[in-house]
């Protein structure tokens, strides 16, 4: 059987970082947190822990604390059935959960408020494309995610959100300056285009689809939801921004879509874990409920 006062001293180090911090947050010192892992990693036989600038766990280390992270849900759940069971009752779990950074910017953190305000959790948010969120799920590194894929991972199961709609938008003086003789694959060629990352390819497939070809954008990269729609105002560039966050801009004219009524949808998913506690039903509810309100039927 594992130790899980060790794992939980793995979990803490992966968590904060360093093996000091971890042992502040476990009330202990540093070398029982050493010793603690040490011991751990003599019984698994394998390195659990990257030492550096921060602490990274190696790849059984990340499984080991997955576990750890589950093992942890399924105890707070036990502890509200049996409270007598509760040492602590401020105890609160870390709860790792992946986004993409235009929902997390607009419906998702509004939802996630409201569960953290009322759950003993504390919340661990990794923001990534929507078509790479599910990497982190399948690797487990956290425990649900919004994610692009239908496709359920291994062990989870998934439930449609719904879809965001995104729109391509410029401000009219840019749209003045480099789509005067019309917008094609010409026009797409030479004017800068905003991208999230290397990773977000929305405004490629745009193009693609208006196109029917690939065309190889000059880019800006550009990795925040709302400084992606300030420097679509200040004439940057050219960019797919959801409609909930330009819709404003969109009514005043501060924006406007290069070709009007050609929004390009990306639906998302909700995956989570199967061996869940009520603790990841509860912020299941809020996320379905906060898509329900924010994104269009897929």
């Amino acid at each position: 059987m594992l130790d899980y006062a060790s794992l939980n001293a793995l979990a803490a180090v992966v968590r904060e970082g360093s093996f000091e911090r971890a042992a502040r947050a476990l009330h202990v010192t540093p070398s029982a947190v050493s010793q603690r892992i040490r011991l751990l990693e003599e019984r698994v036989g394998c390195a659990l822990v990257v030492r550096g600038q921060p602490c990274t766990a190696t790849e059984t280390g990340r499984r080991m604390c997955q576990h750890m992270d589950r093992v942890l849900l399924l105890e707070q759940e036990l502890h509200g059935a049996l409270p007598a069971l509760a040492a602590d009752t401020d105890v609160r779990v870390a709860l790792p959960v992946a986004v993409n950074a235009d929902s997390l910017a607009t419906w998702f953190a509004p939802a996630v408020a409201r569960y953290a305000a009322q759950a003993p959790v504390l919340m661990d948010i990794a923001v990534d494309d929507q078509d790479h969120t599910f990497e982190w799920l399948r690797n487990g590194r956290v425990l649900a995610a919004v994610t692009g894929t239908a496709r359920a991972a291994t062990g989870c199961s998934t439930q449609p959100l719904g879809a965001m709609r995104y729109v391509a938008t410029a401000s009219p003086a840019f749209i003045a300056q480099h789509f005067l003789a019309g917008v094609g694959a010409g026009s797409f060629a030479r004017a800068p285009a905003l991208v999230f990352n290397t990773k977000d390819e929305l405004q490629s497939r745009w193009v693609h689809r208006l196109c029917h070809r690939h065309v190889e954008l000059p880019r800006h990269y550009l990795p925040s939801s709302h400084a992606f729609v300030e420097a679509t105002l200040a004439g940057m560039g050219w960019g797919m921004n959801p409609r909930v966050m330009v819709q404003e801009h969109l009514a005043t004219g501060a924006l406007v879509e290069l070709v009007p009524e050609t929004p390009l949808d990306v639906p998302l998913h909700w995956q989570q874990t199967r061996a869940a506690s009520s603790l990841l039903e509860g912020l299941t509810r809020q996320v379905r409920a906060a898509a329900a309100q924010a994104l269009i039927p897929s």
